[in-house]
């Protein structure tokens, strides 16, 4: 495959990841940030841009660690330990970066900044890129489609639920139960993709 038909391929799968295979709303991975942080703009703002940051910069560097280091070396039964050591050190250094620069968001984002490591929609995407085979540019393009899908997941669950802030809403279902029926209804709405591209 030619260098403009696998950039076209990353254009294609990155919009794809965005909508009709959203991480987040077609997978639901990565729900514990998307839940604790999105309930005001900004921090869920915040932490979007770092999970897209994040998130395409660690599946380079899984896919690079993979093909050039644990293949070559018949260790590929290790691509678990390697992709959560190079996901955990990548995110202690946009931690820093952010105390660093922005002291007021690493304030807001608190705990779940750090927990940007554990959350499994980052190896998720790493995972994936492997099973389907993705070549270096396609893995670039689904990473940073991945990561702008989770980003516009969690910033219209946080305009949502600010909006819902003031309503009355059955005391059974404030809080998590809420937020996980809107998440249903917007993964069937971005799910609708599908059928419009399909339909073409």
């Amino acid at each position: 495959m030619n260098d403009a038909a696998q950039i076209w391929q990353a254009f294609v799968v990155c919009v794809s990841a965005v909508f009709t295979q959203n991480i987040l709303l077609s997978y639901f991975l990565g729900l514990c940030p998307f839940i604790g942080v999105s309930r005001e703009i900004k921090s869920s703002f915040g932490l979007g841009l770092a999970v897209i940051f994040v998130m395409t910069t660690t599946c380079m560097l899984n896919w690079l660690a993979y093909h050039y280091v644990l293949e070559p070396l018949g260790l590929e039964f290790f691509r678990f330990i390697l992709f959560i050591i190079i996901i955990a050190a990548f995110v202690q250094f946009v931690e820093m970066v952010i105390e660093r620069y922005s002291p007021a968001l690493y304030l807001r984002l608190g705990v779940f900044l750090p927990l940007i490591t554990v959350n499994c929609a980052i190896l998720g995407a790493s995972l994936f890129m492997l099973i389907r085979n993705y070549s270096f540019i396609v893995t670039v393009g689904y990473g940073l489609g991945s990561g702008i899908g989770w980003f516009l997941a969690i910033i219209a669950m946080a305009g949502i639920r600010q909006k819902l802030a003031n309503e009355r809403i059955p005391q059974g279902l404030q809080g998590a139960g809420i937020t996980l029926i809107i998440a249903g209804l917007m993964a069937m709405a971005f799910i609708g993709f599908s059928g419009v591209l399909q339909g073409r």
